[in-house]
């Protein structure tokens, strides 16, 4: 092992411990009364914009010099932290920091870091956002979208081929897999939409949990499940790939479009860092780069913010009864 390999490691060790400790101790705390809707008590929203307000005391502004970037979690890190570096090199240039890529293992884990101070930029799946926002402090500036502004993605649902389901009325009676509790279109969407459509999740078909978009659907592949509900941008990739056969399996219903993976940088960032950070995102050039080959479409990020561009989200997982607690985050 290389001293190079065993410093990364280590570095990814405390990265994750700090993550996790911190977030009891404040718990413990007591914060000063201020308007904060759904937001934790460690954040105030005195504007309303349903984001944590940068702290007042600018004591509290953190200015590392070494920020830590993560993209939500996905099935092999290792690949995406290859796909990622001509973007963190390009972030690196422009704020004049050192960037590191921190590959997460899970949404609580992600969560848990930016709370904690130990995660200042990150990519969240559309799901887990507003436990980000509401949770950690994250606020939400940009998506990755054409060059007319577009963005977005679809709620799938595959079935195997062979299957003798033709439409959403076929799922009763079958075994479905979800991905995770959180997920927007793997898990809430579906309970929220399907049942206008006449198919209610746990009382027509069965839920399981496969704990991801790519095990959903290489399990519908596989015939281990009957259909799946899934990200239209995340099956895409794995088709691009080569990761199953789009011939293997048959698509019963799509939904309206989505946003996708919110870009976020935490609160109490320094206000001079934070348009560096701006900057560096909406003056990254997709073309020519990995991530541009990976994330098929895209050509540039676009500025959004939390109210206005999650606000179908938010209808959703209350149709779902979701609440921004911890426990809740999996």
């Amino acid at each position: 092992m290389t001293t190079f390999t065993a410093s990364k490691r280590a570095f990814k060790r405390s990265l994750l411990a700090g993550a996790v400790l911190p977030l009891a101790f404040l718990s413990t705390h007591a914060f000063a009364e201020c308007e904060r809707g759904d937001l934790d008590a460690l954040y105030c929203d005195e504007n309303g914009d349903l984001v944590a307000d940068r702290p007042t005391d600018e004591s509290k502004w953190l200015d590392p010099d070494t920020l830590i970037f993560a993209y939500t979690p996905v099935e092999d890190p290792a690949i995406y932290t290859d796909i990622w570096q001509p973007f963190i090199d390009h972030l690196s240039e422009v704020t004049g920091r050192d960037v590191r890529f921190f590959a997460v293992q899970s949404n609580a884990a992600q969560v848990e870091a930016m709370r904690s101070g130990r995660l200042h930029i990150a990519g969240f799946s559309t799901g887990p956002t507003p436990f980000a926002v509401n949770l950690a402090g994250a606020v939400p500036f940009a998506l990755m979208g054409s060059d007319d502004g577009q963005f977005g993605y679809t709620l799938q649902m595959f079935t195997h081929v062979d299957s003798d389901i033709q439409d959403l009325e076929d799922l009763k009676g079958k075994r479905v897999a979800h991905t995770s509790p959180t997920s927007n279109s793997g898990n809430l969407a579906p309970r929220a939409l399907l049942p206008e459509l006449g198919i209610t999740p746990d009382e027509d078909y069965e839920v399981v949990y496969s704990g991801s978009h790519d095990q959903s659907m290489l399990g519908v592949v596989a015939r281990d499940y009957d259909a799946a509900p899934v990200a239209s941008e995340v099956v895409d990739r794995m088709a691009a790939r080569g990761l199953y056969d789009t011939d293997d399996v048959r698509m019963i219903y799509e939904s309206d479009r989505f946003p996708t993976t919110s870009y976020n940088y935490a609160y109490n960032l320094h206000p001079d860092l934070v348009e560096k950070i701006e900057e560096a995102f909406f003056s990254f050039d997709f073309a020519g780069t990995e991530l541009g080959e990976e994330f098929e479409g895209v050509e540039k990020f676009i500025p959004i913010n939390y109210k206005d561009n999650w606000q179908v989200i938010r209808t959703i997982q209350a149709a779902n009864g979701v609440s921004y607690t911890q426990e809740n985050l999996e």
